[in-house]
């Protein structure tokens, strides 16, 4: 890959860093499109871009365990279902058009501003409706956020931040954390099943993935200073922008067939 092109990678992993770190998502909603418009298909491109959330998530989920923000048991039970589904995620985006892929992941992300929001006001009434019970909740979080990693090559906390706060009662910070740690182990089961069918293209993943290293040292360390209304308010501005422009890349593919 030319020496620009890497340079460029390795910025877009920064900034995909620092919103993983921040936001506990895998940063794959930057990384993809960034992939795209180098010229990768968009099988290489899901798969390349769960590589360089494996490095930056790994990183991220280290560093909160040292800090003693971690939740290991609550990160397993919301990884098991996570890793069982991101591999028939994986099955099930190849056979979509690539048109129909991008706006499935558009609605997506405005239905996760729905969903937070609908948390905030479940919290403010008197008498809040019935929690769904641990077990089935962690396996529809698990489960549902493993699936659309795989499905769109995110790394899954675009959908997992929600449940957790919506099914789980889970703090937005905690639910950060739990998420970003739950994104490690997902994506390194997906990076075994993409490794085998040849779709990482490892230098882009790398130059990806360095950046991205740098950047969720530095979001993890400010995470803690942040009022949990502030991270409310930033991950539904970052999901707006981004299912709008994921639109616009939906209506371009389309336009294209």
């Amino acid at each position: 890959m030319p020496l620009p092109h890497s340079v460029l990678l390795t910025l877009g992993g920064l900034a995909a860093g620092v919103l993983a770190g921040l936001l506990g998502i895998g940063g794959g909603v930057l990384m993809v499109p960034l992939l795209l418009l180098f010229g990768i298909n968009v099988d290489q491109a899901a798969a390349t871009s769960l590589f360089a959330i494996l490095i930056t998530a790994t990183t991220g989920s280290f560093q909160n365990w040292r800090m003693g923000y971690l939740q290991p048991k609550q990160v397993v039970l919301l990884a098991i279902p996570a890793a069982t589904l991101v591999i028939i995620g994986t099955e099930f985006g190849e056979l979509l058009s690539e048109h129909w892929r991008r706006a499935a992941f558009g609605i997506l992300l405005l239905a996760n501003i729905y969903l937070v929001s609908l948390k905030k006001r479940v919290a403010t009434t008197v008498q809040p409706p019935n929690q769904i019970p641990p077990i089935p909740a962690r396996l529809i979080t698990g489960s549902t956020s493993g699936f659309m990693a795989g499905l769109f090559g995110v790394g899954g906390g675009v959908v997992m931040v929600p449940l957790q706060i919506l099914l789980m009662n889970t703090g937005m910070k905690t639910a950060v954390r739990n998420s970003l740690a739950v994104i490690a182990l997902t994506s390194c089961v997906a990076c075994i099943h993409n490794s085998l069918k040849g779709d990482i293209v490892y230098g882009a993943g790398l130059s990806l993935g360095l950046g991205g290293l740098v950047g969720v040292q530095i979001s993890t360390r400010f995470l803690p200073k942040l009022p949990e209304q502030v991270v409310s308010v930033l991950f539904r501005i970052l999901l707006c922008v981004l299912a709008t422009y994921v639109f616009w890349q939906a209506w371009q593919a389309y336009s294209r067939v």
